[in-house]
């Protein structure tokens, strides 16, 4: 029979894997700023238990920062962060982190920060962190920060497509070189960048340079909506969504952001488990490659007090978590997407067909799953 702990006797030693650790992902085109933040940002206190995932170790001004080295291709900064370059496979720097870790050859750390290069998609890396069947369980992705050029956006999102998809797939908007825009006809050209990322990112949080602190970029728990509730309600932001997907503004057809469009599905009925997976699972396996972020919050069929939370990239959808009440008052679910290359109408459709709404020439439900042409997983 075992005998019962007394006040005096020591905890119980934590069983199961630590919580993961939280990643942000820090992306923006090139000259943006990205370096120059990061230098900043790595000088906090608050981050001196960071891991720093970079490109290249000649871009990070290391030479005031640098300690001593802790292990091959890994340096210790007078802040306390890890630093290393990331040559090759993101998968085996960041096993090595926690290979390191786990064996006490590096100092702990409790959160990793990766810079990509200015060309990147970030794609790669959010479904690395959200696929891998072991860094998905020790690690948690927390954002994605996106610096943005005030001097030189309006041009480069009309030039690269890269830059368009960094900035729509961002949690934070982080403009830079503002102080260099002193006249009227440059304040108009801000107003007008910061309406066109509000079009690309309706639910990211967008933030001036000097505004932008370790608490205001990293400490937002995006992705762990069970640990701060409030947050979910802003996160996806439904609202500015709706308002961005029927403005009035236009954009110019020549700009590659007139291919992204940001809209809300939302319905006040409670949705089966078994549908949503079914809608979720076609909406992968038929659009999942122009899906570039989903974010949503659903009211169950089984349990329409306990919602759950969604979010995916492309293809890729993480675990969603349950949260033990509504983050608000509104009871919806609601599901906020930016896509590429897509007519809002045919994800809108899918969804009511799901829902059992009819619609005019649309497939209901019967029809798509019942079908032997229906993507595997689909077909009864």
């Amino acid at each position: 029979m075992p005998v019962p702990a007394s006040e005096d006797s020591p905890a119980p030693p934590r069983r199961g894997p630590p919580p993961p650790i939280p990643v942000t992902v820090l992306t923006g085109f090139l000259g943006a700023g990205k370096t120059t933040l990061l230098n900043r940002l790595l000088a906090d206190p608050a981050l001196a238990d960071t891991a720093v995932l970079i490109n290249e170790f000649g871009e990070i001004g290391l030479d005031h920062l640098f300690v001593r080295p802790v292990e091959e291709g890994i340096v210790m900064l007078s802040s306390g962060c890890l630093c290393c370059t990331v040559r090759g496979d993101l998968v085996a720097a960041l096993e090595d982190l926690l290979r390191g870790r786990d064996n006490d050859r590096l100092p702990p750390f409790s959160r990793v920060i990766i810079e990509t290069t200015g060309l990147a998609d970030p794609a790669p890396v959010l479904h690395t962190l959200m696929t891998h069947p072991y860094l998905a369980m020790r690690y948690r992705l927390d954002g994605l920060v996106c610096v943005v050029d005030a001097v030189n956006a309006a041009a480069t999102l009309d030039a690269q497509e890269e830059a368009v998809k960094q900035a729509a797939m961002a949690d934070r908007l982080v403009l830079t070189k503002t102080d260099l825009l002193a006249t009227a006809e440059d304040a108009q050209a801000l107003d007008a960048l910061k309406a066109r990322l509000k079009r690309l990112a309706p639910g990211a949080v967008l933030l001036d340079v000097a505004d932008a602190s370790a608490a205001t970029l990293l400490n937002a728990g995006l992705y762990d909506p069970s640990a701060k509730i409030p947050d979910v309600a802003r996160w996806l932001a439904a609202e500015a969504v709706a308002a961005a997907a029927t403005g009035t503004d236009e954009v110019e057809p020549n700009h590659h952001d007139s291919r992204i469009r940001a809209f809300t599905l939302a319905t006040d009925a409670a949705i089966p488990a078994a549908t949503l997976d079914l809608f979720l699972e076609l909406l992968r396996a038929t659009h999942g490659a122009n899906v570039l972020r989903l974010k949503g919050i659903v009211k169950l069929k089984e349990d329409e007090t306990t919602p759950v939370v969604l979010h995916g990239v492309q293809h890729v959808l993480h675990p969603p978590v349950r949260l033990p009440a509504w983050p608000d008052d509104d009871h919806r679910t609601r599901l906020v997407m930016i896509v590429r290359d897509l007519d809002p109408k045919v994800i809108e459709r899918l969804f009511n067909a799901f829902l059992g709404v009819p619609e005019v020439d649309a497939p209901d439900r019967a029809a798509l799953t019942d079908n032997p042409l229906a993507p595997p997983g689909l077909a009864r």
